[in-house]
């Protein structure tokens, strides 16, 4: 289970205690609401039948596949299912590959997302072993399915954009950059990537 909304309001007055500037941001946006996915199988699905595609597109070829196959809890349903049929619900040829990639690393007994390393970066290399599951996707997944609370997607363009804002600064920091930043605020990363996300939302609708 995700970070909950507790453990999300204490992780950043904690990051408030090291770094006073989310201070002034906070009193600008507020706190975040909790981001929660479900832990499994269905979740990295879904992110890979998401990725590249509006939400609405993502959830319209989700449920063209629960009408084709059925059960989409359960890895052997897509990896029974023929090629022409995954194709003919929307999926790429290349989403294809990536979801019986997922499915056989699952049903193989290989990754057992009951039961990922407890070391962050060691279930990163677990996750990024599926075809299509690249490092933002794996961060994401234990940040928001797992509630790991100091993972740290620094990759992420919003993520960069914001803490650079909320620190002052003009240009937006690489990712190197961002990962030595942060490195004080540890274990909270994960709330402040949240909080991050949640002030880049609040400024957009200002512009």
């Amino acid at each position: 289970m995700g970070l909950s909304e507790t453990r999300l309001k204490e992780s950043i007055d904690a990051l408030i205690e090291v770094e006073p500037a989310f201070a002034a941001a906070l009193e600008r946006a507020g706190y975040p609401p909790p981001r929660i996915r479900d832990r499994g199988y269905e979740t990295l699905l879904r992110t890979i039948i998401g990725q590249q595609v509006s939400v609405a597109a993502a959830q319209s070829i989700w449920n063209k596949l629960a009408a084709a196959l059925g059960n989409l809890t359960d890895p052997d349903t897509v990896a029974n299912a023929s090629d022409e049929t995954l194709r003919a619900v929307g999926l790429s040829r290349q989403k294809v590959s990536y979801a019986r990639s997922l499915a056989e690393e699952v049903t193989s007994g290989r990754l057992d997302l009951a039961n990922l390393p407890d070391d962050d970066e060691e279930a990163v290399a677990a996750l990024t072993r599926i075809k299509g599951i690249g490092r933002w996707s794996a961060e994401i997944y234990l940040l928001f399915a797992e509630g790991r609370p100091d993972i740290w997607p620094a990759g992420d363009l919003a993520v960069q954009i914001e803490i650079g804002r909320i620190l002052g600064h003009a240009e937006r920091p690489s990712e190197k950059l961002l990962r030595a930043w942060s490195a004080p605020w540890s274990p909270h990363r994960g709330a402040a990537a949240i909080f991050a996300w949640h002030h880049y939302k609040i400024d957009m609708e200002v512009i």
